[in-house]
């Protein structure tokens, strides 16, 4: 970092205030009226669709229904059905409901929106985080939406009969709450100060995950101008058994029949029986994390995300994506030995492991964990992000701009762990002080500068923060954030290559591309 802090902070305005002037708004639904937070109007919990309970749980999001005179949104709604130990972990609240498709808008004057969507596997997450604040964001120029979407059972169980219900699809419950929210936002949002013409998703983890869905999704066309995705990426194959290495996603009967086993679990002979048993029994049944996710339900995802991107039907806008230099070490035990990672790879990758196996050294126990790591590292987000990268740069008009962050401290003394980025990205600390270290300083301003200005115009660059080059198919560079600041190669290129090869014999019957499809 070779540049003053303060300078940067006076080159990007961040101490000048957004003056709003909205704090009372009509909505779908009607009036509701917000607070003043240092200048940026708050306002929290304003429904974007109708409470799913009932006979609504496990349908799509239906529109919300009117309320009588202003409605205070003054505080955050519930959050969606999960375990609320896990929330408590992160400084959030424990109070979670099924009625909780909800928005918080952080609003400004005439401004680009970002739309955040949040992370947590798929399983847990709320928009009342206190790392997902949004003011300091707004300050810098944008207006700021988070928005709730149901997660685990609740977001994301298919069943054959749900599959009849929804003409054939089904389970992908939580990202259809995240388009109507982003129809929300379309709708609504010119009320709040926000141009509806210029709107920016971003997320982390499963929220960067959601955000790679979005732009796969044709039911999300148009609803959006830019992407940003920390960490994440959909664009591996369907797995075919449980076991299958570096691979989430299911197809539609493979998600149908876990339902099956969770309906025999609750003791439920069909959907009705089961929409009738109270919250409290479905969440159980799932656990903490639980094993939901989305499917290729040929409806809101129509097929392999990968193969879509090279037939060009996806939807084309500039993003910015980018992976932690050691985030895979967060999903790590405490110890794995050699036999244990040798067995892991054999198991999950067969009759690839072996050339996996060259590519992560792992002669000792230090080592082995660390190859562990690496390899969860890789396969969940940084060979996802390296793929959305070259398939944009190389199918779509959008401008490609990808990073690589890599902060080293005496907590993570080898790089930058799962979610690092956060607290600069939002400019919050949790818990509080603000840091006082410059470094710390020096990296808000340029996560805060880069990431609002790619919103505001689709390129990250601007006054006072060093060049970033665009990712291109000729030249796939990285943009170094963190104890290294510029462009990069491709890191872990050799890693991500063996990868590479992974999935395509996956995806393609054991086929493997020539090198120079890579």
């Amino acid at each position: 970092m070779r540049f003053c802090t303060w300078l940067v902070v006076l080159a990007l305005g961040a101490a000048a205030p957004v003056h709003a002037q909205v704090l009372e708004a009509r909505v779908s639904g009607g009036r509701v009226a917000g607070t003043l937070d240092g200048g940026v109007a708050v306002f929290k919990g304003i429904p974007f669709a109708a409470p799913p309970l009932g006979n609504l749980r496990w349908r799509p999001p239906q529109p919300v229904k009117p309320w009588p005179g202003i409605r205070p949104a003054t505080s955050f709604a519930p959050s969606c059905v999960q375990d609320p130990l896990l929330l408590k972990l992160f400084g959030g609240p424990e109070a979670v409901s099924e009625d909780c498709l909800y928005v918080n808008v952080w609003s400004g004057e005439r401004l680009p929106v970002m739309v955040w969507i949040y992370g947590g596997g798929f399983a847990f997450g709320a928009t009342s985080l206190p790392l997902y604040d949004g003011r300091q964001l707004a300050q810098h120029g944008v207006v700021l939406v988070s928005i709730a979407y149901r997660v685990g059972p609740f977001g994301f169980l298919a069943h054959p009969e749900l599959t009849r219900e929804g003409r054939g699809s089904a389970g992908n419950y939580g990202l259809a709450d995240q388009i109507a929210a982003l129809e929300w936002v379309r709708a609504n949002i010119a009320n709040f100060g926000g141009d509806p013409a210029n709107v920016t998703i971003f997320g982390e983890s499963a929220g960067a995950i959601s955000v790679s869905m979005l732009a796969a999704s044709p039911l999300a066309k148009g609803l959006f101008h830019k992407v940003i995705s920390e960490s994440g990426g959909n664009f591996g194959p369907p797995r075919g058994a449980e076991s299958d290495g570096g691979l989430s996603m299911r197809s539609l009967s493979a998600a149908e029949a876990q339902g099956v086993e969770v309906l025999r679990t609750l003791g439920a002979a069909d959907i009705r029986a089961a929409r009738a048993l109270p919250t409290e029994q479905v969440q159980r049944a799932a656990g903490p994390m639980g094993l939901y996710w989305p499917n290729y339900d040929g409806h809101v995802l129509p097929s392999d995300t990968y193969q879509q991107y090279e037939a060009g039907r996806f939807n084309d806008t500039p993003i910015l994506v980018g992976t932690n230099s050691d985030e895979g070490a967060l999903f790590m035990p405490a110890k794995v030995t050699p036999e244990d990672f040798v067995q892991a790879i054999r198991t999950g990758y067969a009759d690839q492991a072996e050339p996996i196996l060259a590519a992560y050294p792992h002669a000792n126990d230090a080592e082995a964990r660390q190859a562990m790591a690496d390899v969860f590292r890789d396969t969940a987000f940084a060979w996802p992000t390296w793929a959305w990268s070259r398939l944009q740069a190389g199918h779509g008009k959008g401008t490609v701009y990808a990073y690589f962050f890599d902060y080293k401290t005496a907590r993570n003394p080898h790089g930058s762990n799962h979610a690092d980025e956060m607290r600069f990205v939002f400019g919050n600390e949790v818990p509080p002080p603000r840091s006082s270290d410059p470094r710390d300083q020096e990296l808000t301003a340029q996560f805060m500068g880069y990431w609002t200005n790619f919103a505001k115009t689709g390129n990250p660059n601007g006054p006072g923060l060093p060049e970033w080059p665009p990712f291109a198919v000729g030249k796939p560079q990285v943009m170094g954030l963190g104890d290294r600041t510029g462009p990069l190669p491709v890191q872990h290129i050799e890693q991500l290559q063996v990868l590479d090869d992974y999935y395509a014999g996956r995806r393609h019957s054991g086929a493997r591309r020539p090198a120079a499809a890579r």
